[in-house]
C-alpha cells in the first residue's frame, strides 16, 4: 500500500487511515472531501457513527469498513489489506477486553439508504424542518398516491437531520399495503423498537398494553427520530406515537391519515406529482444530463406519459439504460396507446408500477372499489358526483362518499370542489380493471346522464334551438338539475371537454342517437362561446352517428348547421358543399324551415367572402321561404338578415325597414340573441345614414341583452360597431375604449374581427400621434 496506508495495528491507525483514504479521493476527484452527511447519505448511516468512524471512537463493523473503503477509492489490492488490517485490530481488541466494534447497542441507526436522486420537494423538506424546532407534537403525516416517492422524501429528510437525534434512529415499514403479509400491529412494532434500544426481547412483557407502556417508558428520556414507513391507517401508528416532546416521528401513507391531524396534532405533509422541472432533472441524474439535452423532445414526451410520478420516471430511466433504448424510441413506447403501463413494468414488485398501484387498489372496500374501476372508463380530464352518481346507479350523497374516500386514499384528487380527478397512469390502471366490470352499463348511464343534462343546458342556453328531448335515460342515471340559464352555462363551462369526449364515446359504443343529441347540444355552447374549429368537428361526428343510423333529420340538421361552422371557419368550400347536402335533404322531407335555415346559414358564407350581394340573394330566398309560416320569430329574424345585407351593399333605405320590422316582431318574443342581433343591424343602418344619436341607442339595447345572455362574441363585434360611431361623433377616447373591450372579448387573437379592430386602433394611435405633434 501507499500513501501511508500502512501500519495498522490499533483503533487510532483505522481512523487514521480512514482519514487518508477521504483526502486522498478528494484530490484525485478534484473536489472538497466527503462530509460525514455526504457520507451518511450514500450509505444510509447515521452521521454519528460516521463520525467515530472517522475519530477512532469505535470500530466499523466488517461490512461497512468494507464499504467504507471502497467508497473511499481504495483499489482492490488495498481493500483486501486494509480488511486483513482492521480484522487483526478486532481480534487484539477482543483479546484485550476491549468494547466491541460499532457504536452502542442502544444507539439504532435502523434508516434505510436515500435514494441516489433525490430531486426538488423543498416545500415538503421545508415542512418537515418546522419540526425540529416546534413546541408540543412532533410528529408529520406524509401522504401521496402510489409511487410519488413518500418514503424517499422522509428517508432523505430523516438522514439530513439524523445527528440531532443522539439516541438514534428508529424506522419499520408497517406494510401497510403489503399484499403478501398482514399490517404490523404495534405491539410488533414498539417489540423490535424495544430490542433495537437495548431491551432484553426475553424479558419484554407478553400483553400489548405493557409492552406499549414500557415503549413510551423507555422513549420518555431519549431523543429519537421514528419513521413509520407504509402505515394503513391511524389507528396502526397511534399507539407508537411518544408520549413526550423530545423525540420526532415521520409517518408515510398513502392514506391521507387526516384523524392524527385532527386528534393528534401531526402536520400534514402532502406530495403531489414533480414538476416538469423537477422530473426533467431526476431523468439527468439518472441518465446523464447529455442524453436528456440532446433530445429535449422526447425528455419532455417522457415526463409527460410518465404523469411526472417518480417511480415511473425511475422505472422508465432503467427501460432506457438496461434495455439500451433511446430516448425517442422510449418515448414512443410510452405512448403507445393501452401499452402505457406495460413499459413502465419490472420484475421487482416494488418497482412495477401497476403491481404498486394494486396495492393501494386491493385495500379499498368494495364499493370505493367499483367506483375507482369507473373512474377509468370516464374521459378527463376531470369528474363530478352528478356523473359518478349516474355511473354507480347510487344516489349523489352515497357516491360523494366514496369519492371522498377515494381522495383520503390518494386514488383521487379533489382539484376544486365537487370536481375530482387523477393521473393519466392511476386512469389507465382503473380502465384496465373496468374492462372485467360492467362497463358497458356503466357507459350507457355515463352517456345517459350527459346526454339527458347537455339537452337541459342546450334549452335554457338557446330556448329556440329545433331538437326534440332524448330519449328516456337507462334506470340509475340522474342528470343533474339546472335551475336557470346561468347554471347551464356554469355546467357547460365545467364539462365541456368531457362532453366532446363523451360524443365520441357514444359512437364507439354504437349509441348512435345519443351521439347526435350530445353533439347538437354542445353545439349551443360552441356557438355562443365563437368555439368554430371544435364545433365543426363535433357537427362531424354528430354527421357520421346520424349517417350510421340512416337518419334523414339528424343529417339534414348537422348538414346545416356545418354550413355556419364552416363559414366561421373560412373553409367557404366546404360551406357550400354543405349547404347543397342540407337543402337537398330538406327538401326531400319537406322541411321548408329547414331549407330557409340553410339559405340564412349560406348568408355568412358568402358575407366572409366579402360578397354582400349573393349573400343578400340568400337572405331574401330565407325570408321568402319563412313569409306564410307560423314561425314569426324566424321570420323576424329572415327580415333583419336582409336588412343587414342591404346596409352592406349600400341599400340603407330599404335596410332601415326591414331592420325596423325585424326589430318590431322580435320584440314580441323572448329571445336575447335575435333580438339583440337585430337591434345591432339597426345601429349599423342608422349609424350609415348619419344618425349617430340613434345608432348610439340602438348599440346600448344590443350590448345589454349580449350581457345578459353571455354572447361575448356579438357582444365583441357590437362594440367594434359602437366604436366606429363615436369616432364618427369625434370621442375618439371612447372609441378606442370599445375596441379594446371588443379585443379582451375575442377567444382567438388572430381572429378576422380582432385583426381589424388592431388596425382601427393602430390608425387611431397613428392620428393622436400626429395631432400631438401638430400642436
Amino acid at each position: 500500500m501507499d500513501d501511508g496506508l500502512s501500519g495498522i495495528v490499533s483503533l487510532e491507525d483505522v481512523a487514521r487511515v480512514l482519514r487518508q483514504l477521504r483526502r486522498r479521493e478528494a484530490r484525485e476527484q478534484c473536489r472538497p472531501e466527503l462530509t460525514y452527511r455526504e457520507i451518511a447519505v450514500k450509505t444510509g448511516w447515521s452521521v454519528g457513527a460516521i463520525g467515530g468512524y472517522f475519530s477512532g471512537t469505535f470500530l466499523p463493523s466488517t461490512i461497512r469498513f468494507d464499504t467504507l473503503v471502497r467508497l473511499l477509492g481504495a483499489t482492490p489490492a488495498e481493500q483486501g489489506a486494509l480488511a486483513t488490517a482492521r480484522d487483526g485490530v478486532a481480534e487484539r481488541r477482543a483479546a484485550a477486553g476491549a468494547a466491541p466494534a460499532g457504536p452502542p447497542r442502544d444507539v439504532p441507526c435502523q434508516l434505510p439508504a436515500v435514494v441516489y436522486d433525490f430531486t426538488g420537494r423543498d416545500d415538503q423538506l421545508a415542512r418537515l424542518d418546522e419540526l425540529l424546532g416546534a413546541p408540543g407534537a412532533r410528529i408529520a403525516a406524509v401522504s401521496g398516491t402510489a409511487g410519488v416517492g413518500k418514503t424517499a422524501l422522509a428517508v432523505y429528510w430523516a438522514h439530513r437531520v439524523a445527528d440531532q437525534f443522539p439516541d438514534g434512529q428508529l424506522y419499520a415499514d408497517l406494510r401497510g399495503f403489503d399484499t403478501n403479509a398482514s399490517p404490523l400491529s404495534p405491539a410488533a412494532v414498539a417489540r423490535g423498537f424495544l430490542t433495537a434500544l437495548g431491551e432484553q426481547a426475553a424479558r419484554l412483557p407478553v400483553g400489548s398494553e405493557e409492552l406499549i407502556a414500557l415503549y413510551r417508558s423507555t422513549l420518555a428520556s431519549r431523543r429519537v427520530l421514528l419513521l413509520l414507513d407504509n402505515a394503513h391507517d391511524a389507528a396502526q401508528v397511534r399507539p407508537l406515537l411518544p408520549g413526550m416532546p423530545g423525540s420526532v416521528v415521520v409517518i408515510t401513507s398513502r392514506n391521507q391519515l387526516a384523524g392524527l391531524v385532527a386528534t393528534n396534532g401531526a402536520r400534514s405533509v402532502k406530495l403531489d406529482l414533480l414538476s416538469p422541472a423537477e422530473a426533467r432533472t431526476m431523468l439527468a441524474r439518472r441518465l446523464g444530463s447529455g442524453p436528456v439535452a440532446a433530445e429535449p423532445e422526447a425528455v419532455t414526451d417522457i415526463i409527460e406519459r410518465c404523469c411526472r410520478l417518480p417511480l415511473a420516471l425511475a422505472v422508465a430511466a432503467a427501460r432506457a439504460a438496461i434495455d439500451e433504448l433511446s430516448l425517442v424510441d422510449l418515448a414512443a413506447e410510452l405512448g403507445e396507446a393501452g401499452r402505457r403501463l406495460d413499459a413502465l413494468g419490472a420484475d421487482d414488485a416494488a418497482s412495477d408500477v401497476r403491481t404498486v398501484f394494486s396495492w393501494s387498489y386491493r385495500a379499498l372496500p368494495d364499493q370505493a372499489a367499483r367506483l375507482f374501476r369507473l373512474v377509468g372508463l370516464h374521459p378527463a380530464p376531470d369528474l363530478g358526483v352528478a356523473a359518478a352518481a349516474s355511473m354507480l346507479a347510487a344516489t349523489p350523497a352515497q357516491t360523494r362518499a366514496l369519492l371522498v374516500g377515494l381522495t383520503r386514499a390518494n386514488l383521487l384528487t379533489e382539484h376544486t370542489p365537487g370536481r375530482f380527478t387523477c393521473h393519466d397512469l392511476l386512469r389507465a390502471y382503473a380502465g384496465e380493471l373496468a374492462a372485467a366490470d360492467d362497463g358497458a352499463m356503466a357507459v350507457r348511464r355515463m352517456v345517459d346522464h350527459y346526454c339527458v343534462t347537455a339537452h337541459a343546458a342546450a334549452s335554457l342556453v338557446n330556448p329556440a334551438r329545433d331538437v326534440d328531448d332524448p330519449p328516456g335515460a337507462a334506470p340509475g342515471v340522474r342528470p343533474e338539475p339546472l335551475a336557470d340559464r346561468a347554471e347551464a352555462l356554469a355546467w357547460f363551462t365545467a364539462e365541456y371537454p368531457i362532453l366532446l369526449a363523451t360524443v365520441r364515446i357514444a359512437v364507439r359504443y354504437q349509441f348512435d342517437t345519443s351521439a347526435c343529441h350530445l353533439a347538437a347540444a354542445a353545439t349551443a355552447y360552441q356557438n355562443l362561446r365563437a368555439l368554430w374549429a371544435p364545433w365543426a368537428e363535433t357537427l362531424r361526428v354528430g354527421l357520421y352517428a346520424s349517417e350510421r343510423l340512416g337518419d334523414v333529420a339528424w343529417q339534414a340538421w348537422f348538414h346545416r348547421n356545418l354550413i355556419f361552422a364552416h363559414a366561421w371557419t373560412g373553409d367557404h368550400e366546404r360551406s357550400v358543399y354543405h349547404a347543397e347536402l342540407a337543402i337537398d335533404l330538406c327538401r326531400a322531407v319537406g322541411d321548408v324551415g329547414g331549407e330557409a335555415r340553410c339559405h340564412r346559414h349560406l348568408c355568412m358564407t358568402f358575407e366572409r367572402q366579402g360578397n354582400y350581394r349573393q349573400a343578400l340573394h340568400h337572405a331574401v330566398r330565407s325570408r321568402d321561404l319563412l313569409q306564410g309560416t307560423d314561425d314569426v320569430m324566424r321570420v323576424a329574424y329572415a327580415f333583419n338578415s336582409v336588412g343587414w345585407y342591404q346596409a352592406l351593399v349600400g341599400d340603407f333605405t330599404e335596410a332601415l325597414v326591414n331592420c325596423r320590422q325585424a326589430v318590431a316582431l322580435l320584440q314580441k318574443h323572448a329571445h336575447p340573441t335575435n333580438q339583440a342581433t337585430a337591434w345591432d343591424s339597426l345601429g349599423y343602418v342608422h349609424h350609415n345614414l348619419g344618425q349617430h344619436r340613434e345608432a348610439l341607442e340602438c348599440y346600448a339595447k344590443a350590448l345589454a341583452l349580449f350581457r345578459s345572455n353571455g354572447e361575448r362574441h356579438y357582444q365583441a363585434l357590437t362594440l367594434e360597431h359602437l366604436g366606429d360611431t363615436l369616432l364618427a361623433t369625434g370621442d375618439h377616447d371612447a372609441a378606442g375604449a370599445a375596441w379594446r373591450d371588443a379585443l379582451t372579448l375575442l377567444a382567438a387573437p388572430q381572429h378576422p374581427e380582432a385583426v381589424q379592430i388592431r388596425t382601427k386602433l393602430d390608425g387611431l394611435r397613428r392620428t393622436s400621434d400626429t395631432q400631438e405633434r401638430t400642436s
